[in-house]
């Protein structure tokens, strides 16, 4: 079959992906990723210790970072993403510049981070109060606290599953649940933390059912990443990336009891012209 007509492939544009070694969702990330756009994921070396804030700090060291992204150097990404939320805040917002810095030296490439995207959709939804949900231990999930802190958000509430390890095991109905918990009171936004954690469908339902944005780590990486490249994110229903779902639905606002009355008002007129 002569298939000389077709011309070739389309010219590829590409994201290199440094996820950490246990990273299970690759098939996630590309949920979010348009047609026109190839990931290319490399992992950190083997370390024999479970999630934590020791783990955080190994597979974020810059020379691990910058052995992972020469192995993408070959084929010219056009952006570098690191896929891990724990590992990219464990150092603060400085440290997370840092990373990013030492990243971009190793793949002359612009480079984005898990926790950084996180503050940049912050920013970009002009969140104020965010609810937090990990599967992280307690000693994790706090230092998340206060590398949000440092941004200048508050944390309205926070639910942690206290996990070590198989986190991408976690069913939807569980992320659910913890979503719930953790949005207590006033919250402009929600995020899901752990790029380990599986998000991509439950987003718009909990959109649906809390009535804020909600964020998870998976989506903010992608998104950010393909900021970079002057495109958008793919994600029905998502407030962070899809522009239809940013005006949100229109609920029925709570009768004022001064309409309350107008209306039995005009109701009893109504009534006494009927009779």
């Amino acid at each position: 079959m002569d298939v000389s007509f077709l011309g070739g492939p389309r010219p590829q544009r590409g994201i290199g992906v440094v996820a950490p070694f246990d990273f299970a969702l690759d098939r996630e990330l590309w949920r979010w990723v348009p047609d026109d756009i190839s990931l290319h994921l490399t992992r950190t070396p083997y370390v024999p210790v479970e999630v934590s804030l020791d783990l955080a700090r190994l597979v974020s060291e810059h020379e691990t970072l910058h052995d992972a992204v020469r192995t993408l150097h070959a084929i010219s990404p056009e952006v570098v993403a690191y896929a891990c939320t724990s590992g990219s805040f464990v150092g603060g917002i400085a440290g997370e510049r840092a990373m990013c810095e030492a990243m971009t030296r190793a793949g002359e490439v612009p480079s984005v981070t898990t926790s950084g995207a996180l503050l940049e959709a912050l920013i970009d939804l002009d969140v104020r109060r965010v609810a937090l949900v990990t599967p992280y231990t307690v000693s994790v999930t706090r230092s998340l606290e206060e590398y949000v802190a440092e941004a200048g958000v508050t944390v309205s509430g926070c639910a942690f599953m206290g996990l070590t390890r198989h986190i991408w095991k976690v069913p939807y109905r569980e992320v659910v649940a913890m979503a719930h918990k953790a949005v207590r009171g006033h919250a402009d936004a929600l995020f899901i933390s752990c790029t380990n954690l599986p998000t991509y469908d439950v987003i718009p339902q909990l959109e649906a059912e809390l009535r804020i944005p909600v964020i998870s780590a998976n989506q903010v990486t992608m998104w950010a990443a393909l900021r970079r490249l002057g495109t958008r994110a793919v994600g029905p229903y998502q407030t962070l990336v899809d522009p239809a779902a940013r005006s949100g639905p229109v609920f029925p606002q709570e009768k004022q009891p001064e309409e309350e009355q107008q209306q039995a008002e005009r109701q009893a007129e109504q009534q006494e012209g009927w009779s």
